[in-house]
């Protein structure tokens, strides 16, 4: 594994002492945004979770090596590079490393990566899920596979939007996935804090968060937990405005004949063009909320 994972030292130092460490994506630095936000963003990001005591590790694919701590050059990087760094899941990995090529880790495969190299505890926007018209087209992320059967816990302001919600907890269920909302007991859908679905359990604290997390890998369950984390208050859009959005979106989406893993980056983009911009501020803001919340959970768990 040696040959293939590189963890940074300022990361390894931090889990060979016990400290808290937070993972984050690179999906949203290469294909969520636009540069230089995306930069910007990402090093907020990280900039925050130090501020709540915690060592920030964004994962990438770099030259064929799993990257677990990035440093800022490496992030201006992938940032300028954007949409021509590959989207990477599982079945990506084999290829671009034998290649040694780059990759944006995607929910997937930062949790795998994460996994590799120690880290519990993984902050992002939102996760995939099964989209809308799945039961024709078999459109599921690949996510919920993952949080299926790697055991890291992810904190996100829930399923993105775009996607089926009903059956995007339905398949969680069935894969006995943990759906946590916290001080929610409704499933937040991104951009706007209320989607109608119910969560599985309300958790009001990271201590409570962490205790439940812990008493999972004790208990030697595989598989992660999914913790939804609603967006604030002043930055929640309205669902009138966001669907209306969305359902333009897909509809574009649907004549252009895109699908697979180029659907999120075209659905995002449109949805902030619709909105003049709305969305974007939204995303960012929610990305913020969720790794200060991841922090405080790494540090419960290390207690």
């Amino acid at each position: 594994m040696n040959d293939y994972l590189s963890i940074s030292e300022e990361v390894q130092l931090a889990l060979k002492e016990g400290r808290p460490v937070v993972a984050l994506e690179s999906t949203i630095i290469s294909h969520g945004m636009p540069y230089p936000q995306n930069v910007e963003t990402a090093l907020r990001v990280e900039k925050t979770i130090r501020e709540n005591g915690a060592t920030p590790a964004t994962i990438a694919i770099i030259g064929g090596k799993l990257k677990a701590g990035c440093t800022p050059e490496e992030i201006e990087y992938l940032g300028k590079k954007g949409q021509a760094v590959i989207k990477a899941s599982r079945r990506d990995l084999p290829v671009l490393l034998a290649r040694k090529e780059d990759g944006a880790t995607t929910v997937t495969t930062t949790m795998m990566i994460a996994a590799m190299a120690g880290i519990k505890v993984f902050a992002t926007g939102g996760i995939g899920g099964v989209h809308r018209g799945a039961t024709t087209t078999m459109d599921i992320s690949a996510d919920l596979e993952e949080l299926a059967q790697t055991q890291v816990m992810v904190i996100c302001a829930g399923a993105k939007s775009i996607l089926d919600l009903g059956l995007t907890l339905e398949y969680l269920e069935t894969k006995g996935v943990p759906v946590i909302g916290y001080q929610t007991e409704e499933l937040p859908a991104f951009y706007t804090r209320r989607s109608g679905f119910k969560v599985d359990y309300r958790i009001d604290s990271p201590e409570e968060l962490a205790a439940a997390f812990r008493t999972k890998i004790d208990l030697g369950l595989r598989g992660g937990m999914l913790v939804t984390n609603p967006i604030p208050e002043k930055y929640s859009m309205q669902p009138e405005v966001i669907n209306k959005a969305i359902e333009e979106a897909l509809n574009e989406l649907n004549e252009k004949g895109i699908h697979g893993k180029q659907c999120t980056p075209f659905l995002l983009a449109k949805v902030k063009d619709l909105t003049g911009g709305e969305s974007l501020e939204a995303n960012i803001e929610l990305v913020l909320n969720n790794a200060r919340l991841a922090a405080k959970t790494a540090a419960a768990l290390c207690k």
